[in-house]
């Protein structure tokens, strides 16, 4: 799921409540306010929230992609000139283990209107189900939202190794969200790359992390993206720090073509 100018970006998390939509929707909203074109895919299937974090009432969704005639560019609803979503179904229990046929059937459905984007951000439910796995594997690069909490820390790690074993991934992205300081930051990081590198042999790497501010809860329950109200807090400074990583990530990958090179545009 590549193109030589569309970067694809699965957002995981092994447990759930760590804020990996809200994540993914920020990271959204501040690469376009910096004119790139960017789509949100609600893969967190059967479980869909993306459209109420935004206060949105799409039409169509992933669901009437899958089970219709409906072409791709009738399904997503558009925010903006270049910002759009494709909306989950809630409740459709069918949709929640879908296996690999699948959810090649949804991406070769998405791939006319792909090249239409700079950034497609796969915001994929938590755990390590047959539907996550699947998606991770098939994007270019995967970022693992974690929190300082050890039950956190040890879902994220049951991911990475269920993919790096069973798939054969190895290049992993690492936001730490809701620390108090860098200290916690690294301190977090540290206990997860420890436990990556001397059990699976693979060195995930550290995007950033997002400080615990009180304003992400209140756009929360504003419905609104707190890089659009807030600017100026420190979790959307945060956001958009990590953004401007993603800008480096996507231009190297332009050059390459080799997503393997994507981890070396990043500091040690």
């Amino acid at each position: 799921m590549n193109s030589n100018s569309t970067l694809s970006l699965a957002i995981t998390s092994g447990k759930g409540g760590v804020g990996k939509t809200n994540i993914a929707l920020n990271l959204a909203c501040a690469l376009y306010a910096m004119e790139y074109r960017a789509l949100l895919m609600d893969c967190d299937l059967g479980l869909a929230n993306l459209d109420v974090m935004l206060g949105v009432a799409p039409e169509g969704t992933l669901q009437d992609l899958l089970m219709s005639d409906a072409d791709a560019s009738s399904i997503l609803y558009s925010l903006a000139d270049g910002f759009d979503i494709l909306p989950a179904a809630s409740g459709v229990p069918e949709l929640v283990e879908m296996d690999s046929d699948m959810c090649d059937l949804l991406l070769r459905r998405m791939l006319p209107v792909l090249s239409h984007y700079d950034y497609v951000f796969l915001d994929l439910g938590a755990g390590i189900n047959r539907t996550v796995q699947s998606f991770a594997s098939m994007a270019a690069a995967r970022i693992v939202v974690v929190t300082p909490e050890p039950t956190a820390l040890t879902d994220s790690y049951a991911l990475i190794k269920v993919l790096a074993t069973y798939h054969k991934v190895r290049d992993f992205l690492v936001v730490v969200n809701q620390v108090e300081n860098r200290q916690e930051e690294s301190t977090t990081f540290k206990r997860l790359f420890a436990a990556c590198q001397r059990f699976l042999g693979v060195e995930p790497v550290l995007l950033g992390s997002i400080r615990t501010d009180r304003r992400v809860p209140e756009a929360v329950r504003r419905q609104t993206p707190y890089v659009n109200a807030f600017p100026d807090s420190p979790a959307s400074q945060d956001v958009i720090e990590i953004a401007r990583k993603l800008i480096r990530i996507r231009d190297a990958m332009k050059d390459t073509l080799n997503r393997r090179n994507i981890l070396q545009v990043l500091p040690s």
